[in-house]
């Protein structure tokens, strides 16, 4: 025989007879120790109950040297001259070795790991795959228990587990595991088949398996898995800081050891001016993190702005416009750790170990916004052209998010400006109440809204009170606010009653919602509530266009809902409002808000609007102190829709503030009622506006007599200012006109508008009254 392989002799006494010189490389033994002796002294352990019955398997035997070696053998029965049985003349080789048969070459070169075991889960067989994995010989692993030849682990122990499950099933099994190697410096994800194996008998005899390593699938459904939640996780909100934290989130620490995201200083601001990647880039960070507590690594802090050089992969990533690899040993990535230890050196010790680096830029609808960079320190694997598609297409998401939220931003702060420029700054002094008011802005998604709220002084110290809500949020809406906000200016100075200005603006809104679309009406609706105090007689007057009714609280303390009816919302068109008047004490406090303040999709609206009468009753220094005790109380913590509150605490005219005379239609009582005036101002102590007076009283009396009927009332009222008026039933309005030369009339209102600080006329309910003011403020 050949000397690579081994042969001996053993009689039917099991004592060795013969001796080859291959059997002496295998086992160490020269012939001379060998032969005479017992079979079963050279080797380790017995022979494996089903080796005996084929007569050919895996036995172990003990080297001269005394480590073990795996053998596989073959016996060959010999018999004598009578039939009787001589012994057996034994083959051996190294597993593996001298392997021709076509079978067995599959076996071995298989590129897959294959491996053979006994019932007790000992190593019969292991392909090249196999010991490559193991990192050992298959000659170190033949015979030996499984558990003894890896160390303890849970993914070891579930090995095991599997093996004898396969035995003592004998039904095949098939799982997905993710776990290390003795020979591979990290983990691998596998797919591992075991099944029985059975002699011809049918007799479990071993278990063999297959493991294919299936780490790149496994990273690829791990990638995807990633992406589907990055869409859940990235974009919750509309804030751009915190959806670059979502990003991070993300990353660290499935992907990334350390992450962090930078942006320009124009995605953070209002205003868009795009900026071209120089080469240099100036950016600032707003978000970062790592797998140690605390961000160690970073060497920018937060909310810090920092200048990338030319050289560094952020800068390249944003040049290039894609995902930039960069590995340890790099002349560039090794510069860009250097520069970043001389920044901080205190988080040196975190970055030692970091190999691997991938710089994407953020980019959404052909802008560039920034750029997120993510390191590996601990993760062995270097990131790849798979890793850099996946991070080019999560930053992708991830800017279109950014890009939303930097959106919404700037629509919300335009949206703002609008509504606050159309909003009361300062509002204007007058006598009939005071008044204190509070805006509060949406933070909601859904973006600034369209409520607003007025105060407008109206002719005979009179005061209209104004709240509404535009129906949808953002810039449309308070476009619209700003429409109508004008639209109710404009019909208030025509001194129209509530009732009929709402119907005069839910014509304006039908209008414009009919222009927006062109032949369709669009869905431009809004409520509004409009209410007139006078102070003279204490009287409110109001109307409601779909809005929610005020709150009323008298001074005995006690508060609640004025009753009365809604009406439908502006732009529905074709349905009535109806006004409702109620008397007043002095000092009653009329509390007008928006829906956003007692609605909510959580909250009970009666429940609201108890807690707003039980907040108004609450005790306060001053209308601005009630305001806030009111928001407090009612609002929850985040509300959703926009809240306009307007509180007013009424007054009164008192008797020695108002004079009124009843005229009779003769041109000769205009002397008397002159005088008349003339004298109430003296008894004021506004002798000094009696000039004036005279002439205006004059002008507008003779008017009345000439050109209005009966009856013809005039009245002064001492406020702030002088105020004259002349009432008579006629509803002809006046208007001025330029008299020619030759004229003999027509200098009347000329003169009055002239002689005092503004005039108007207003329709009542009996005919039309005329006024004018004075200013009572010293000119010197």
């Amino acid at each position: 025989m050949e000397d690579a392989s081994a042969a001996a002799i053993i009689d039917a006494r099991g004592i060795v007879t013969g001796w080859s010189e291959g059997a002496r490389r295998l086992t160490g033994y020269p012939a001379h120790e060998a032969v005479g002796r017992a079979a079963r002294e050279l080797l380790a352990e017995a022979v494996p109950p089903e080796a005996v019955s084929a007569r050919s398997g895996t036995v172990m035997v003990r080297h001269r040297d005394g480590y073990l070696v795996g053998l596989r053998v073959r016996a060959c029965a010999v018999t004598g001259p009578d039939g009787e049985s001589g012994g057996y003349v034994i083959t051996a080789a190294s597993p593996g070795r001298g392997e021709t048969s076509l079978a067995g070459l599959a076996f071995q070169q298989a590129s897959m790991s294959m491996s053979v075991f006994d019932t007790s889960q000992r190593y019969l067989r292991l392909n090249e795959a196999a010991c490559h994995v193991m990192g050992v010989p298959e000659e170190t692993l033949l015979g030996r228990h499984f558990p003894e030849t890896v160390a303890e682990a849970e993914h070891m122990r579930g090995f095991n587990w599997h093996l004898k499950h396969v035995v003592e099933t004998g039904r095949a099994v098939r799982y997905e595991s993710f776990a290390g190697a003795p020979a591979l410096n990290r983990e691998h994800a596998w797919v591992t088949e075991m099944w029985p194996v059975r002699d011809s008998a049918g007799e479990l005899v071993g278990t063999a398996l297959a493991a294919f390593d299936s780490t790149e699938q496994y990273w690829a459904r791990q990638r995807l898995a990633l992406l589907n939640e990055a869409a859940a996780a990235i974009g919750t909100t509309l804030d751009v800081v915190r959806t670059a934290e979502e990003l991070v989130g993300v990353v660290v620490p499935r992907f990334a050891d350390f992450a962090s995201v930078d942006l320009f200083d124009w995605v953070l601001g209002a205003d868009e001016q795009p900026t071209v990647p120089a080469r240099e880039i100036a950016l600032r960070r707003v978000a970062h993190g790592s797998v140690t507590e605390g961000t160690p690594e970073a060497a920018v802090h937060l909310g810090e702005a920092d200048v990338y050089s030319a050289f560094s992969p952020i800068a390249r990533a944003m040049r290039e416009g894609g995902a930039v690899l960069s590995q340890a040993g790099e002349p560039a990535f090794m510069r860009w750790v250097a520069e970043r230890n001389s920044r901080a050196p205190k988080g040196r010790p975190y970055r030692e170990g970091a190999h691997s680096m991938l710089a994407v830029p953020l980019r959404a609808r052909g802008t560039t916004l920034g750029v997120a960079v993510a390191v590996r320190v601990a993760q062995a694997d270097d990131y790849g052209a798979d890793d850099a598609v996946f991070a080019e297409e999560l930053a992708s998401r991830a800017a279109v998010c950014v890009d939303n939220a930097r959106r919404f931003a700037r629509e919300r702060t335009t949206a703002l400006a609008l509504q606050h420029s159309l909003l009361p700054r300062g509002l204007p002094g007058q006598a009939a109440v005071q008044v204190a008011h509070r805006y509060l802005p949406s933070g909601s998604a859904a973006g600034i809204g369209g409520d607003w709220f007025d105060v407008i002084p109206l002719s005979g110290s009179r005061v209209a009170l104004v709240v509404g809500d535009v129906v949808g949020h953002g810039i449309p809406s308070t476009a619209t606010m700003g429409r109508l906000v004008t639209a109710v200016r404009t019909l208030a100075d025509v001194d129209l009653p509530p009732d009929e200005l709402l119907t005069h603006l839910d014509d304006l809104v039908t209008h414009l919602a009919s222009d927006d679309q062109g032949d369709e009406v669009a869905e431009l609706g809004a409520t509004c509530l409009y209410a007139v105090y006078d102070p003279v007689t204490r009287r409110l007057n109001l109307a409601a266009a779909g809005h929610p009714a005020p709150a009323l609280v008298l001074p005995d303390g006690s508060a609640r809902l004025i009753p009365m009816s809604a009406g439908p919302p502006l732009g529905v068109g074709g349905l009535p409002f109806e006004a409702t008047e109620l008397q007043l004490p002095e000092g009653s406090v009329v509390a007008l808000y928006t829906d956003g303040l007692v609605e909510d999709r959580d909250r009970d609206v009666d429940h609201a609007t108890d807690e707003l009468c039980r907040a108004l009753t609450v005790p306060a220094d001053s209308l601005d102190a009630l305001c806030d005790t009111v928001l407090k109380a009612v609002l929850p913590e985040e509300p959703g829709d926009d809240v306009a509150l307007l509180l007013a605490r009424t007054r009164a005219l008192g008797a020695d503030q108002v004079a009124t005379w009843d005229v009779t239609p003769d041109p000769a009582q205009v002397a008397a009622t002159r005088q008349a005036a003339t004298d109430q101002l003296t008894a004021w102590g506004l002798d000094e506006t009696a000039f004036v007076t005279e002439l205006v009283v004059s002008e507008l009396v003779t008017n009345a007599i000439r050109y209005g009927a009966p009856p013809i009332q005039l009245r002064l009222i001492r406020d702030r200012t002088l105020i004259c008026e002349v009432s008579d039933g006629s509803s002809t309005s006046p208007h001025l006109r330029r008299a020619h030369q030759d004229d003999e009339g027509g200098r009347g209102l000329l003169l009055v508008a002239q002689l005092t600080q503004r005039w108007g006329s207003r329709q009542t309910t009996r005919g039309k009254t005329i006024w004018c003011e004075q200013s009572l403020t010293p000119l010197f």
